[in-house]
């Protein structure tokens, strides 16, 4: 694959937000996805969630109501995931972000709250989660219906990430299996910002199927469970890095978990190797032009969708 990619041509809005993004710790680009790959990722999701992977986590408590999914490296068994992983607008947004001549992709993760579903995203920075350093990790939240509050929106804290403490994670779920790997870490827990809510100024948006949220690797974030009764909250946070990230291998990061070791066979990485390996993807390079008006990439190429059926 030629991995050189044409210029990034980048939007007054989309400038805006990447400023905000760097003085705030996220922010939001409206519309950005064309309605197609709206369509087609919905219809990925559902493949998921109709056939969950070995790594995915069931968040909700069995005889609950709701439910609250994740899973992660979509991209290597999907092949719509992988296409929205290399060909969506989203590498672009990432190079431009990161400032970085190339782009390689850490991981997907599917983030499901049905209607009614009671569980909340814990506050958390998502570094602490990682076996990476460097300065050049961005994740980018895209959500697939209408969100606000209501429904589980993320909010941010805002500034956060230019705080120098790090706090241990949290785990999502009492039965995740990821407590006690987390628990290696042994570092300060983080304090419950939400008892003193006031105290803080917190960013969160409401937002509709086609824009994205960006947000920092150590922006504290978390988020509500799905009080509405019909509405449903299917997200994808997608991690990209640019090029100063190596690997970290540190204890108590999600990737010891057993389930998520088999799922990348070739994983092969020591402490302070560059990210190189078939693992997490080099997508492409780019030429990075700061002047500019429109996106080119978020022109949707409609035969680069695989809109073959799976089963």
């Amino acid at each position: 694959m030629d991995l050189q990619s044409d210029p990034i041509e980048v939007s007054d809005e989309t400038e805006s937000a990447i400023r905000e993004y760097h003085k705030n710790g996220a922010s939001v680009i409206r519309g950005i996805l064309d309605q197609k790959w709206i369509s087609t990722m919905r219809e990925a999701i559902q493949r998921v969630l109709d056939h969950p992977g070995s790594a995915s986590v069931e968040y909700t408590p069995k005889g609950e109501e709701g439910r609250y999914y994740g899973d992660f490296f979509l991209w290597r068994r999907d092949p719509d995931f992988e296409e929205f992983m290399r060909h969506s607008p989203l590498p672009a947004i990432a190079a431009k972000v990161l400032k970085s001549n190339s782009i390689r992709f850490f991981y997907d993760q599917l983030l499901v709250k049905e209607p009614l579903t009671k569980e909340k995203t814990p506050f958390h920075q998502d570094l602490p989660y990682w076996p990476l350093k460097g300065e050049d990790i961005l994740s980018i939240w895209v959500p697939f219906d209408r969100v606000g509050l209501q429904q589980g929106g993320v909010r941010f804290l805002k500034g956060s990430h230019h705080w120098k403490q790090r706090y241990a994670p949290t785990a999502f779920g009492k039965d995740s299996g990821f407590a006690k790997i987390y628990a290696k870490m042994g570092w300060e827990p983080l304090p419950d910002f939400e008892k003193n809510d006031n105290t803080y100024y917190w960013l969160n948006w409401e937002t509709e199927p086609g824009d994205v949220i960006l947000f920092h690797p150590l922006v504290i974030h978390g988020s509500g469970g799905n009080q509405s009764s019909n509405q449903r909250r299917r997200a994808l946070a997608m991690r990209f890095l640019g090029d100063d990230v190596v690997w970290d291998s540190r204890p108590g990061t999600f990737i010891e978990k057993e389930t998520i070791q088999e799922i990348l066979p070739e994983l092969n990485l020591k402490d302070g190797d560059q990210l190189e390996s078939p693992c997490f993807p080099l997508i492409r390079t780019f030429s990075i032009q700061p002047e500019t008006e429109i996106m080119k990439q978020n022109n949707f190429q409609e035969n680069s969708i695989r809109n073959s059926s799976h089963e």
